[in-house]
């Protein structure tokens, strides 16, 4: 679904404004019902907290927006330029028929980079360093994503004449292969995540000198970068994943009865890309250490529609398992951006006017995972995932039980998202 409010000003379309949200939720697991305070679906308010599925992902940005800008018309409010809401209905399942759709249909009537500023769901911002400095972090960039397919055919017959491995064992070295070689973490300087450790180590009030220290010296000393890039790998394990593509093993499949050779058995590993790496990367790398299980093991080879090696005991096969293999997002600039600039001042206006803060820092960050943005790239270069919302808001996390978010937030997120429309209507940046 979306709705779009037209300017007055054609001749400014190109500097439109979207913002987005999604009505789906994640499913409740059946077995956790009881564990939530106040049942998933009740919607129950308790004095303090709304509870159920959805309150924090994403039913509170997508009633943000609708109260902001309906609060905004109701008083007479005009956009010179247009303003579109665009609300997804299959996030959580991969996009493809809510945002997926919008997006052809906004390129469609608006044009390639039509609009000036994408506004979609992320982090709440908080205080992670102390001394009452609060650090938004709006995500600019998102990793990619890749689901592998490995799928071992060997011959079958009665399993009192086994072969050394059946195709469930060869499919466990393989696996085994892939986690013997994980990817390596890279800080790059220049790489998103280089810029958030910047950024904590110049204003994080109670970040380590010796942190600080390195974080100055590794802009230009490679030395400094490795030992900085170790410090963070050990003091914050999570690191990894904002270095390094990642992989899990996450579905194995194979054989069919106990006295029966398994003539297939396959694995899904999930991956999400680093920034600086690629989908063909990905899948040479992957070809590349499969490989020697497959010549170990007389095996062909095809990976990704290429018969890389031919043997004549079976064959192992990689592929793409669900078809849904995307790139890591486009960065969006930060650096003598208009629209970044737009952003960061109603960041640090609207938490200096609600919050008793010593100083508000905006930390460009990027995403693990992924959200609707994916579908938006060719409308725009400036996309931007951001809750306004503080993190003490959650009860929990998402996507678990006794999901329930503070009502404030809400005012909260709807005061910041009404400056957001009027500064992006008058700004003269655009």
């Amino acid at each position: 679904m979306f709705m779009a409010h037209m300017g007055k000003r054609p001749a400014i379309s190109t500097n439109n404004l979207l913002m987005n949200s999604h009505t789906d939720v994640v499913p409740v697991e059946p077995s956790t019902v009881s564990s939530w305070v106040h049942p998933p679906y009740s919607g129950h308010y308790d004095g303090t907290y709304l509870w159920g599925r959805g309150t924090c992902d994403d039913k509170a940005d997508l009633i943000s927006i609708m109260i902001a800008v309906d609060s905004l018309l109701k008083q007479g409010f005009q956009p010179r330029r247009t303003l579109v809401l665009a609300f997804g209905i299959d996030e959580e399942s991969a996009g493809v028929q809510g945002a997926g759709h919008i997006a052809k249909h906004l390129e469609e009537a608006y044009g390639r980079g039509s609009f000036a500023l994408i506004l979609d769901e992320g982090e709440p911002f908080s205080t992670p360093y102390g001394g009452n400095v609060v650090f938004a972090n709006p995500y600019v960039t998102e990793k990619g994503y890749f689901d592998l397919r490995i799928e071992v055919s060997t011959p079958g017959g009665h399993s009192s004449i086994p072969p050394p491995h059946t195709a469930i064992g060869i499919l466990a070295l393989a696996i085994a292969e892939l986690e013997a070689h994980p990817h390596q973490p890279q800080l790059l300087r220049n790489g998103t995540f280089f810029q958030e450790v910047q950024c904590a180590a110049a204003h994080g009030p109670h970040v380590s000198t010796e942190f600080r220290k390195l974080a100055k010296a590794a802009i230009d000393d490679d030395t400094a970068l490795e030992r900085l890039t170790k410090l963070l790998l050990e003091h914050i394990p999570m690191s990894v994943a904002k270095l390094a593509t990642t992989q899990a093993v996450d579905l194995i499949s194979g054989g069919v009865k106990v006295n029966a050779l398994p003539e297939r058995a396959y694995a899904v590993v999930n991956h999400r890309i680093a920034e600086q790496s690629s989908v063909a990367a990905l899948q040479g790398r992957i070809a590349e250490i499969i490989s020697t299980v497959a010549e170990r093991h007389d095996l062909t080879l095809n990976a990704f529609g290429r018969t890389v090696f031919t043997g004549s005991n079976g064959c192992v096969s990689l592929s793409d398992a669900f078809d849904t293999a995307l790139e890591p997002a486009p960065v969006t600039p930060t650096r003598d951006s208009p629209a970044y600039a737009l952003l960061a001042g109603t960041i640090v206006a609207a938490l200096r006017g609600s919050h008793n803060v010593s100083d508000v820092v905006v930390q460009p960050t990027y995403a693990l995972g992924n959200t609707d943005t994916q579908f938006y790239w060719n409308l725009s270069r400036n996309i931007f995932r951001y809750a306004h919302v503080p993190a003490d808001a959650y009860y929990n996390s998402l996507h678990t039980i006794n999901e329930a978010i503070k009502p404030t937030a809400l005012v909260e997120k709807i005061g910041f998202l009404t400056m957001l429309v009027l500064n992006w209507d008058e700004s003269s940046m655009f």
